[in-house]
């Protein structure tokens, strides 16, 4: 029962430690008596004591590396620091295991040296104005020179690109002259569209004004016409009204003398004769002639 004991203790010992479980997203690398054996992806493997050794344990997801600032020089001869983001993913574990020693250390030094070649090439405001040009320079050449490490470089940003004081500084002058200079001129843009605003506000006022004038005046007309025509409308009303009375000569005469009488007691500078005053005198003078005798 000892021994059974034993054996099972020295069965666990042994065969415990070498079930390997690979989750999805890892990968170990099996070298066997020191030389590479396989490549176990995810699942249940077992390792055959003291033949088998796990070389290494390869995560297979995207990695992202935040490097340090970098000292460049521009083509201009101007030094500032560059920090750079590299986003990669681990293709062939074995050739990221024999591949490369450090190979994180590798990219670092690689990225480094690929930038000061890039920013060499440019001058300040290019290295300002073309971080995509950057960028894109940057993904194919360190993906094509980490490809025989089993790494495949999927993105590189340019974080922060930081000059030297003494350009900041002229920077922010730049900027600020630059902020002025749109504010004066969206400041006369404004008075512009303001003077312009008034400018139609007085000329649709004058309109306005002369079109309300010019109402006023054919309604005042046409008022003026309209008595007019009532005027002459009971003018003729009354005429009519003495035919149908049948009205003698006389009376007609008599009316023509009441608005004789009328005329010249108006305000009239001109006085128009009618054509039969003769008539009219003649009336006149039978009339006088008819009191006489009543005396």
């Amino acid at each position: 029962m000892e021994w059974f004991l034993i054996i099972l203790f020295l069965v666990g010992i042994l065969v415990i430690p070498n079930v390997k479980v690979v989750s999805q997203s890892k990968a170990y690398v099996i070298e066997r008596i020191g030389s590479y054996y396989a490549t176990w992806h995810h699942g249940l493997h077992f390792k055959i004591p003291f033949l088998y050794r796990v070389a290494g344990e390869i995560t297979l997801k995207e990695i992202v590396k935040d490097f340090a600032p970098q000292p460049v020089i521009t083509k201009d001869n101007v030094t500032m620091q560059i920090d750079t983001v590299v986003y990669f993913q681990i293709t062939d574990p074995k050739l990221y295991t024999y591949g490369v020693d450090h190979p994180i250390n590798a990219i670092e030094n690689l990225t480094a040296t690929t930038l000061r070649n890039i920013i060499g090439e440019l001058e300040l405001d290019q290295t300002l104005t073309s971080r995509d040009i950057i960028n894109s320079k940057m993904r194919s050449i360190l993906d094509e020179a980490t490809d025989p490490w089993g790494i495949k470089v999927n993105r590189v940003e340019v974080k922060n690109i930081i000059p030297p004081r003494d350009i900041q500084e002229a920077m922010e002058k730049q900027m600020r002259a630059e902020r002025e200079r749109r504010e004066k001129i969206l400041q006369a843009e404004g008075e512009k569209k303001s003077s312009i605003l008034i400018a139609e506000g007085e000329k649709e006022s004058s309109i306005l004004r002369a079109e309300a004038e010019m109402l006023s005046k054919i309604k005042k007309a046409e008022g003026e016409a309209e008595a007019i025509l009532k005027l002459r409308q009971a003018e003729a009303e009354g005429i009519r009204l003495l035919k149908e009375a049948k009205a003698d000569e006389s009376v007609l005469t008599l009316k023509g003398l009441e608005a004789l009488s009328n005329l010249a007691n108006g305000q009239s500078t001109k006085i128009i004769v009618p054509s039969n005053l003769q008539n009219i005198a003649t009336i006149g003078t039978t009339i006088s002639e008819m009191l006489k005798d009543k005396k």
